[in-house]
């Protein structure tokens, strides 16, 4: 039993590392099909062809692509990823400062999806059919169908700029965090609410819980004890893959809050056509969501003995 988890472990970490080393290289070969040399984008329409010659040698772009490759993913196996273009620093030190701000944002918006998602769910699956029900799906509906940049925009408005509650964009302090993290985690707390829904709708039907109701259980017992309990198993699942997908798409979030993370940096990347900070910040989202796909995988064999049992 324990052989067959450890290799089920092992098989899945090669998969991950396959993945990871597959989109570095995709992403490597797509950055350099793009028309145009980097070094004369970052110079100008008014350098001459030997500067850009000369610096480019120096960058190693004159190199063959299989011997650049190579040589970056030896660098980003050290902690190298090469040195930014436009700001003229290591990438390592631009995307570390940048990653702890994308971390606390993810961590608040998932706080924010896993709370309203989970309390929306359970209260619509114990009103099923009713206006109370209706209500909370609809919140949910909308929070999934609204796109991120008008969520954002609406609680500027109406907390920053009208109420004057709390900040418009910036992050000072722990107040920074409020606006954005809603706004990222709305859809996500959309999806929870509705798989939580349905999950517990249909663990009430099964036979062991009219098994505890018949025992004397009364109904919180059996809905705490017995059917959230069971119910959560696919929801945890959702909800680890979600913190990776908020941990690296907060993109639109962190440019309309003026927020320094890896989202705003991967666009400060693009506008400036700066290869090697845009290669460490894709690299790093696709480190994220990998780990975090595997996270959720393992979480779910180790909550429902009965993968455990046919692992």
């Amino acid at each position: 039993m324990r052989g067959s988890v450890a290799q089920g472990v092992l098989r899945r970490l090669l998969y991950a590392l396959i993945a990871i080393v597959g989109v570095a290289a995709l992403v490597f070969v797509l950055l350099r099909m793009v028309p145009g040399n980097p070094v004369a984008t970052l110079l100008g329409e008014h350098a001459d062809n030997e500067t850009v010659e000369r610096i480019s040698s120096s960058l190693g772009l004159d190199q063959p692509l299989p011997v650049q490759f190579a040589n970056y993913l030896l660098g980003a196996l050290r902690g190298d990823f090469g040195e930014s273009y436009t700001l003229g620093k290591p990438v390592s030190e631009l995307i570390g400062p940048a990653f702890v701000n994308t971390l606390w944002l993810a961590l608040a918006a998932a706080l924010v999806a896993w709370v309203v998602g989970i309390a929306c769910g359970l209260f619509a699956a114990i009103r099923k059919g009713t206006i109370v029900d209706r209500l909370f799906m609809g919140f949910s509906l909308l929070g999934v169908s609204l796109p991120v940049f008008m969520v954002s925009m609406l609680l500027q408005y109406v907390f920053a700029r009208y109420l004057h509650w709390l900040p418009v964009a910036g992050i000072s302090d722990w107040t920074g965090y409020i606006l954005p993290a809603i706004a990222l985690g709305w859809g996500s707390a959309g999806s929870i609410a509705r798989l939580v829904r349905s999950s517990i709708i249909e663990v009430l039907q099964q036979d062991y819980i009219d098994t505890a109701r018949a025992k004397g259980r009364t109904n919180s017992q059996v809905l705490v004890l017995h059917a959230l309990r069971n119910a959560m198993l696919p929801v945890i699942t959702l909800m680890a893959m979600q913190f990776s997908g908020l941990l690296s798409g907060a993109v639109i979030t962190e440019t309309v809050f003026s927020i320094n993370g890896i989202g705003r940096l991967s666009v400060q990347a693009i506008a400036g056509r700066d290869i090697p900070l845009l290669q460490g910040t894709t690299l790093l989202c696709t480190f994220v969501i990998v780990m975090g796909n595997l996270a959720a995988d393992l979480l779910y064999n180790v909550c429902d003995p009965r993968v455990r049992k046919g692992a």
